[in-house]
């Protein structure tokens, strides 16, 4: 249960809602499966899994929740066959052309005959609220996901003051810096993938693999002016990742080292391998997510003063 991907939020404002009340409000958003006429369902679901029915799981001070996310699967490709075969038999039938908005009228019409007979699939979607560090902390590569969590969460509680975080220096200047002098952090060392980007306008993009990155073919993309994006990374032994210049932390692996702390914790069932994994994550997280923000001269004082 590993995060593997993380985009984190700052609470303006300190979280005080209990696990308890949480998880009360959040039942009432509860995940239940499409209807027929549905094309999607979300709700929130329990994170340890369906056999059970906790929809947080809390561990000192950080609670996890879990967003489920049913889809009915129509492939586009099924729809424009069903649609102009119908569109077929009228032209045939009534000797006319279909324009284009009865068109619109027959592929509703068949959108919702299919439907009800349509296959579904199920994406769940993690993050967890780490109270004593004032982060919201979402599992997912993907913005719009984290946006469909973090909107959820908002419409269940009925506010939820969050914002991503900010840097007093730019995470792109920074990056790019650390591969042109080799001055990096404490604790960081580079990896061998970056991206690189022009910074004009539809720029080109130069993404480097498996390399060397003080080689003179990345040097040269950087004295061609090109910027640093993303970059792979090692931290502290620990942790190896990609930074993004969005600051969102993406391909999380764990050191060897890691690896066998988390081996070590000896879990006779499935809730207390989860409760292993997920404290000792939350805690190789809220060390480094302050890290991060260091790395780019640190966040900015009017959120680090929301928290304090």
């Amino acid at each position: 249960m590993w995060f593997k991907n993380l985009i984190f939020y700052r609470f303006v404002t300190p979280f005080t809602l209990s696990d308890e009340a949480l998880a009360e409000q959040l039942s009432d958003k509860a995940f239940q499966l499409c209807g027929p006429l549905d094309h999607f369902s979300q709700g929130w679901s329990a994170p340890l899994g369906a056999k059970h029915d906790q929809l947080t799981f809390t561990t000192s001070h950080c609670t996890m929740v879990c967003m489920r996310k049913e889809e009915k699967v129509l492939p586009a490709a099924v729809v424009k066959e069903f649609v102009g075969s119908k569109v077929s038999d009228i032209e045939e039938q009534q000797m006319r052309k279909v324009g284009r908005k009865e068109r619109e009228d027959i592929k509703d019409e068949i959108l919702h005959d299919l439907l009800p007979r349509a296959f579904t699939r199920s994406a769940y979607t993690y993050a967890y609220i780490d109270r004593q560090n004032g982060w919201m902390i979402v599992d997912s590569a993907s913005q719009k996901k984290a946006d469909d969590l973090t909107t959820l969460l908002r419409k269940t509680l009925g506010s939820l003051a969050i914002e991503l975080p900010t840097t007093n220096d730019m995470p792109t200047a920074c990056m790019t810096h650390w591969l042109k002098e080799g001055n990096l952090p404490t604790g960081l060392n580079i990896e061998d993938e970056c991206e690189l980007k022009s910074p004009d306008e539809n720029g080109a993009i130069a993404r480097c693999k498996g390399q060397d990155m003080a080689s003179d073919e990345i040097q040269s993309h950087l004295e061609a002016g090109k910027l640093v994006t993303k970059l792979s990374v090692s931290w502290d032994d620990r942790l190896s990742f990609t930074l993004n210049d969005d600051l969102t932390i993406k391909r999380i692996r764990n050191s060897e080292m890691l690896q066998d702390q988390i081996n070590d914790c000896h879990a006779e069932t499935a809730e207390e391998k989860f409760d292993a994994d997920f404290t000792i994550m939350c805690l190789e997280f809220s060390h480094l997510l302050p890290q991060v923000m260091n790395f780019f001269g640190g966040e900015q004082s009017d959120q680090q003063s929301a928290v304090a």
